[in-house]
């Protein structure tokens, strides 16, 4: 009860943050798309259906209690229900952030582990060279050279879009890749795989090499504990303690910070689409920007907020799982 009261908080001081930021930033989203020559009646009826006309917490209590009820609006740009255009593209933006986490995730916990068991050789020294280099480079710009490398210069990935524009696939959920396993269309799990190998790579690169950092000093820090030199004076292996004592009590820092960062790199999505032409909600989100498109920003950033507060949430219901222990400090 008292996480969803918490949940619930997030999410009002959000809505309230984004709602007035929106109005008090310069530009008016309904005289961007009066068409030239409307008179000032056509300009007032927009703003009265829009509901732009009243006071600005009135404008506020309204939308809140249309949003408690799934309706954020229409959208003032594109003329269609918000949480429609939301839930259109959720789909592509999760599945990409979920190829990009299980990259990074692979990734980082073998340069992790490697370097952890190779501390103090020259093979830690040159994976502590390479994290720190891939750390530096924000996602955007590993966009920016994969499209340069691998688009342009050898061709060897697509560099736009979700699918091949040859391939007719109707899915019903808009998770492609799940859908297409489950419907044995080989040919589109192939397509969506190459369309979201370099804008996952792009955005898991960063991720990865932070998972390998933090898990590297989460296992040294474990070898170091009395219970690990215990197990060393009863005789276990080095690489028996290594797997079965230090690295299950390391990975919870490590789930943490992965959680926390998959939290962030969905909201990093918003460029990466933009880059790769992707259709999830990054572009829309940027689209509504540039449109001043009050209903569907605020539907959006409400999105990410929610998708924030659950990824924390089930980070935490497992990182208990997997350390019971710390169930009586919480």
């Amino acid at each position: 009860m008292k996480t969803l009261f918490h949940i619930a908080l997030t999410l009002l001081g959000v809505a309230v943050v984004v709602f007035f930021l929106m109005r008090v930033v310069p530009g008016d989203p309904v005289a961007m798309m009066i068409p030239p020559g409307a008179g000032p009646e056509d300009i007032a009826h927009l703003r009265a259906f829009y509901g732009l006309d009243k006071p600005i917490p009135e404008q506020f209590g309204i939308w809140l209690w249309h949003a408690v009820q799934g309706d954020f609006g229409v959208s003032i740009s594109l003329k269609q229900d918000v949480l429609g255009l939301i839930l259109e593209r959720l789909p592509a933006t999760l599945e990409l952030g979920f190829t990009a986490l299980t990259l990074a995730v692979v990734a980082g916990g073998l340069l992790g582990i490697m370097a952890a068991a190779g501390q103090g050789s020259w093979l830690a020294s040159a994976i502590d060279g390479v994290t720190a280099f891939c750390q530096a480079i924000p996602d955007f710009l590993w966009g920016l050279i994969f499209i340069l490398l691998f688009g342009v210069l050898w061709m060897w990935l697509p560099i736009s879009g979700r699918v091949d524009p040859t391939i007719a696939f109707d899915a019903h959920t808009g998770f492609y890749f799940f859908e297409s396993l489950l419907r044995g269309r080989w040919d589109v799990t192939a397509s969506v795989v190459l369309h979201s190998m370099a804008p996952a790579v792009a955005l898991g690169i960063p991720v990865s090499a932070m998972i390998a950092r933090v898990l590297r000093a989460s296992i040294l820090e474990a070898l170091s504990s009395d219970y690990v030199l215990l197990a060393r004076l009863k005789g276990m292996s080095g690489t028996r303690v290594l797997w079965v004592e230090a690295l299950p009590n390391a990975i919870t820092p490590t789930l943490q910070l992965t959680g926390v960062q998959f939290a962030f790199m969905l909201g990093g999505t918003v460029l990466i689409e933009r880059l790769f032409s992707y259709p999830g909600i990054g572009g829309l989100a940027i689209n509504a920007v540039i449109a001043r498109d009050l209903p569907l920003i605020q539907g959006i950033v409400l999105t990410f907020a929610l998708l924030f507060v659950l990824i924390n949430l089930l980070v935490e219901v497992l990182t208990l799982a997997i350390n019971p222990r710390l169930r009586s400090s919480t």
